[in-house]
């Protein structure tokens, strides 16, 4: 499954010019430009299980670093700054990583 089955292109292309400068990627406001927000459980499911690159079950630093690429091949790669945010906004458990729940509790917060 690719993002673009749940997203449209559209939305996502807008969403990733949002923040195309470095330091500007915001979750809360790329989740809401891309219709992320939107989706139900089991769509926001869906694309955590394409974030998740290695299958096991949680993104890590690595990943949440190509996160917008995820959504467009030609998109920049996120600083540490900009994935340790997103990990320290959505980590509730403390294990560094994001899981599934976490990534949907996340997108829906």
């Amino acid at each position: 499954m690719k993002i673009t089955d749940l997203l449209g292109a559209g939305d996502i292309n807008s969403a990733i010019s949002e923040c195309k400068a470095p330091e500007s990627f915001d979750f809360k406001k790329f989740f809401k430009a891309c219709g992320l927000t939107k989706k139900s459980a089991e769509e926001v499911r869906n694309v955590f299980s394409v974030l998740d690159q290695d299958g096991n079950g949680y993104i890590d630093k690595t990943e949440l670093k190509m996160f917008l690429q995820y959504f467009s091949a030609d998109a920049r790669v996120l600083s540490d700054k900009e994935a340790q945010s997103m990990i320290f906004a959505a980590d509730n458990d403390g294990d560094g990583k994001i899981g599934a729940k976490e990534f949907q509790q996340l997108v829906h917060s």
